[in-house]
């Protein structure tokens, strides 16, 4: 009886059917066939592995940020996904394999320099990764065709855009974050980032406001309010000083409608904050449009006067002619930003009150003018914003009549001189202040500093100063700034409750890395999997 092995090769010998070769045919043929060499595939020239520029998370990136504290936040956080994940943050544009460039929409030359940017990286041959309010407004931009967008509420996604960026892909996202049709802030506030200043933590309380300003494109960006819960906040503040922050800046497109949307307000989120702040650390409010602070003046006035928070709040003016601000759509009167102005210097002595000015809005005439001028003579702002109007597109105010541009030109010019005219800080020499020192003025000539009212004063560039509390004599004023000698008997005071993170460093990751070799071990393991990952996806290729 035949095996089983032996009965399933006569079953498949059956199947043969009568007119095909014998096997002993087929070996017969087999000798005179003569094998044909087999040349190794040569790669094509796409094909090269060049390690370096193919495999996302080995590249260097330059991030460029232009425009307000809000935008500065956002740029801070992306660099820290980005180094968190492997990539290399550079300071040199030409050394950099990627361009990551985050705009600003408020004015035209903002505008004009991000594009001039973006056409400047493709003339250098590099990969460009746009961000921030400019494409979020008006994605469809000819300059930004075929370019990746990161979308200003998914700055979280920023490593996904910049991997598919390498890779020659183009990527948009630019939905907006909600939870429960309820829209969110935006991204996280727990997520990595490098802060430009080690020192100074930027932390936005919302996004988007509750007005309608027929000038603004940025609110075509950042859209309706949308409020970060307090208690966030509050545990991103307790962060910071956990890795040495000495100075917390509030930002947001209006700090004043913070908390409007959540059921709660500014001064409740203040009060918490207040209490996070160690001794010597300072913290700065953010800009505040006149109508959601006249409700909150009393508490205000409480809060600006406290020793850890500055006694400063920059509130936009944009003209003292109450039918220009109708036309702007302001939704308040000259008469509510004086209340504001004069109920604050009456209940916090010395407080500083910045502002905000548009030369040449569609409508003004001479006579509305001369009353945003009167007002100036009147306040005396130690810290005057002039802007020139620009129309920006796709605003109601880009389509109303608009001023003469020399007209424009002239009346920017007439307020500069006015406030070039008086010097606020004179009657301050003499003075003995208390200090928080932070930052290298631009001349890398001394450390700046400020005081309570967060008037800028220079002082000796000294190491054991810098992020110190100091006690200061003041003997020079100019117009921007006081310069400070260090009292001989007084000693620096630190506020912080930690060492200060190392400039370039990763804030946010877990404590067991924050040490910088371990954290140089984690992102060369980082690279190390992206390399696997890449070789296991191409080598069919490769062999």
């Amino acid at each position: 009886m035949p095996s089983a092995c032996e009965s399933l090769i006569e079953d498949i010998e059956d199947m043969v059917s009568s007119n095909d070769p014998t096997p002993q045919e087929r070996q017969s043929v087999r000798k005179s066939i003569i094998p044909r060499s087999r040349k190794k595939r040569e790669p094509l020239a796409s094909e090269e592995i060049q390690a370096d520029s193919l495999i996302p998370g080995t590249q260097k990136i330059w991030m460029k940020t232009w425009g307000c504290s809000h935008n500065n936040s956002d740029g801070e956080y992306m660099a820290g996904q980005l180094a968190a994940s492997g990539y290399k943050m550079t300071d040199d544009p030409a050394d950099a394999d990627l361009w990551v460039l985050n705009s600003c929409t408020v004015k035209n030359p903002a505008e004009d320099h991000f594009r001039n940017s973006i056409k400047k990286a493709q003339e250098q041959q590099k990969k460009v990764v746009v961000a921030g309010c400019v494409p979020q407004a008006q994605p469809r931009m000819d300059y930004l065709k075929g370019l990746s967008i990161i979308g200003v509420q998914q700055i979280d996604r920023v490593v996904e855009v910049v991997d598919e960026a390498v890779k020659g892909h183009s990527v948009r996202l630019l939905g907006q974050k909600k939870d429960g049709g309820r829209r969110l802030g935006g991204a996280r506030l727990d997520l990595p980032k490098i802060r430009k200043n080690p020192l100074i933590e930027i932390i936005s309380i919302n996004t988007g406001c509750l007005n309608a300003c027929t000038y603004c494109k940025t609110k075509h960006a950042r859209g309706d309010l949308a409020s970060y819960p307090i208690e966030e906040l509050v545990e991103r503040a307790r962060q910071s000083f956990q890795e040495g922050v000495c100075e917390i800046w509030l930002t947001s497109e209006d700090t004043g409608a913070y908390g409007r949307d959540i059921g709660t307000d500014l001064p409740t989120l203040l009060w918490r904050l207040v209490e996070e702040i160690p001794e010597g650390a300072m913290l700065r409010l953010g800009m505040t449009n006149p109508p959601y602070i006249l409700e909150h003046l009393e508490e205000m006035a409480k809060i600006l006067s406290h020793p850890r928070v500055y006694a400063f709040l920059h509130v936009p003016v944009q003209s003292a002619s109450d039918s220009v601000l109708m036309d702007m759509k302001r939704e308040y009167c000259v008469d509510d930003f004086k209340k504001v102005v004069d109920f604050l210097k009456e209940r916090v002595p010395g407080v500083t009150i910045a502002t905000d000015i548009i030369c040449g809005f569609p409508g003004e005439t001479e006579e509305d003018f001369q009353e945003t001028m009167e007002l100036v003579k009147h306040y005396k702002f130690p810290s005057l914003f002039i802007n020139q109007f620009y129309p920006r597109p796709g605003t109601p105010a880009a389509k109303m009549e608009q001023v003469p541009a020399h007209v424009k030109k002239q009346r920017t010019k007439e307020l500069s001189q006015l406030f070039h005219s008086y010097n606020p800080y004179d009657h301050k020499v003499g003075e003995r202040q208390h200090v928080l020192v932070t930052e290298e003025s631009f001349d890398a000539q001394f450390y700046v500093a400020h005081n309570k009212y967060y008037e800028q004063v220079l002082v000796p560039k000294r190491s054991e100063f810098k992020g110190k509390m100091i006690e200061v004599d003041i003997y020079e004023a100019g117009k921007h700034f006081l310069k400070g000698r260090p009292v001989e008997d007084s000693k620096p005071f630190t506020p912080s409750i930690a060492e200060p993170l190392q400039k370039g460093q990763v804030s946010g990751l877990s404590q067991c890395i924050l040490n910088a070799d371990l954290l140089s071990i984690s992102q060369a393991l980082t690279v190390l999997i992206r390399i696997i990952k890449y070789f296991c996806l191409h080598w069919p290729i490769l062999i």
